[in-house]
């Protein structure tokens, strides 16, 4: 067979495979437009489906009310963190955990002064300021009601104390919305007091805390220890009249009389009228020698107080 009649017949032969080799090209090409176009769309729903998770984790762990952690994140996080100080316990190391319990009192006169709704939004602005008062690792949400949880890791007594200190002070001197005008403006949380010899005028904005103070390990090795002792400590707080902060009580052997502490005497703040004198856990500035503040079961000197004063 000639060279140009084999070509022929090579080129009718080849022609059927190469429109199938187009076409299938153009098929593989288009497969893999729609296989491109199949997983965008599969990413972008897998974003929004984590953002819908996270959406759907942050509203189940945020109280409605306040935007602060509610009653199930405070446990979960409690939970977590004695697991970590019981960890570092079996490692040789010291992960202090330091609880408080705070209630706010006064909200009944700000009920009936502008009703449920505004009272509402007052003390979720309370809560954002109280947030604010403490570091990034630390928690603070809303137990129930008017009542807080403080989570302090790798915080002993004595910085609770300080906490404590700074938290019952925001509270004393925060600054209520007023909505006696057109706007809700903040309206300034003390009244000036009064001239010489004339009764002293309502201090402060109504509002006042109460903390009790519980701190593992000596108040207790699990979370339902823990929160009992600082309830404890709560109600301690509140029987002393409030505006203060109280220790776990400790169950003790009795034994022999103290000596009576010298007497203390306390200074005008320069921002409000005398504080109770000798008041344990209060903020009162007192001066004396050998002043102490004792929260029940366990002693503060003064100069950890002052120094606690100083972190407000």
């Amino acid at each position: 067979m000639s060279t140009p009649l084999l070509v022929q017949a090579l080129a009718a032969l080849s022609a059927p495979a190469l429109a199938g080799a187009g076409l299938l090209g153009a098929r593989l090409r288009r497969a893999a437009a729609t296989a491109a176009e199949r997983e965008a769309a599969l990413q972008g729903t897998v974003a929004e489906l984590r953002q819908e998770r996270d959406e759907l984790q942050r509203t189940a762990s945020c109280d409605p009310l306040t935007g602060v952690w509610n009653y199930r994140h405070l446990q979960i996080t409690l939970d977590k963190e004695i697991e970590r100080a019981r960890r570092a316990a079996a490692g040789d190391e010291k992960r202090p955990l330091a609880l408080l319990m705070l209630e706010i009192t006064g909200f009944d006169g700000v009920v009936a002064e502008h009703g449920r709704s505004r009272a509402g939004a007052v003390l979720r602005d309370l809560a954002q300021r109280l947030a604010v008062e403490i570091r990034r690792s630390d928690t603070l949400g809303r137990y129930g009601g008017e009542e807080f949880l403080v989570l302090l890791p790798d915080t002993g007594a004595e910085g609770a104390v300080q906490v404590a200190e700074r938290l019952v002070w925001t509270v004393r001197r925060h600054r209520l919305l007023d909505w006696s005008g057109s706007g809700a403006e903040p309206r300034p949380a003390d009244t000036p007091a009064g001239p010489a010899g004339a009764p002293a005028t309502a201090r402060g904005n109504g509002l006042t805390a109460a903390v009790g103070i519980a701190v593992l390990p000596r108040d207790g090795s699990h979370a339902a220890l823990l929160l009992r002792a600082a309830d404890r400590a709560l109600a301690e707080a509140r029987r002393a009249g409030g505006d203060c902060w109280r220790g776990a009580p400790v169950e003790t052997v009795p034994t022999a009389a103290p000596e009576p502490a010298p007497a203390v005497r306390c200074r005008r703040r320069s921002d409000g009228p005398t504080e109770a004198a000798g008041k344990p856990g209060s903020l009162s500035a007192c001066t004396g020698t050998e002043a102490t503040l004792t929260s029940v079961g366990h002693a503060r000197t003064a100069a950890a107080t002052a120094a606690a004063r100083d972190g407000v």
